[in-house]
């Protein structure tokens, strides 16, 4: 049986700077995108703003040939070297759930290794048969 999704029942505003603006009213689900964010911030806090969604005009200096120096990352199964995304809003929507997942603390895989792993049951994540109890221990299992 389908579950329901439940109606949303509150409406939220806040201002934003015109550029934001003209960026989210280009998504498809506007609504989804700002919904997502909202989980993927309270989940993870980013290491260099720490939550603040900007940094010094400094820290982005020094960090930014750093990260793009560094933006690749071995496919967790057969160890091709991947160029990870700064972000998975411009991605395909093929592409996009292998990235969100690695995004997210799951394993990265290459396009090939993630079609042949079958998702998890509870949450979707493709993971290799092998590294299930790992990732059920990681991921579903609470304090």
């Amino acid at each position: 049986m389908p579950t329901r999704k439940r109606p949303k029942s509150q409406v939220v505003a806040f201002k934003v700077e015109e550029e934001l603006a003209e960026f989210l009213n280009k998504l498809p689900n506007k609504s989804a995108f700002i919904r997502k964010a909202i989980v993927a911030q309270l989940g993870m806090a980013c290491p260099l703003c720490a939550g603040a969604g900007v940094v010094p005009r400094g820290i982005h200096e020094h960090y930014a040939p750093v990260l793009a120096k560094n933006n690749t990352r071995k496919c967790d199964i057969c160890g091709d070297k991947l160029a990870l995304p700064s972000d998975v809003v411009h991605l395909s929507d093929r592409e996009r759930p292998r990235f969100e997942q690695f995004f997210h603390g799951g394993p990265l895989y290459c396009v090939n290794c993630y079609g042949q792993q079958p998702p998890c049951d509870d949450c979707g994540m493709h993971v290799a048969p092998e590294r299930y109890a790992e990732h059920h221990k990681k991921v579903h299992v609470t304090q």
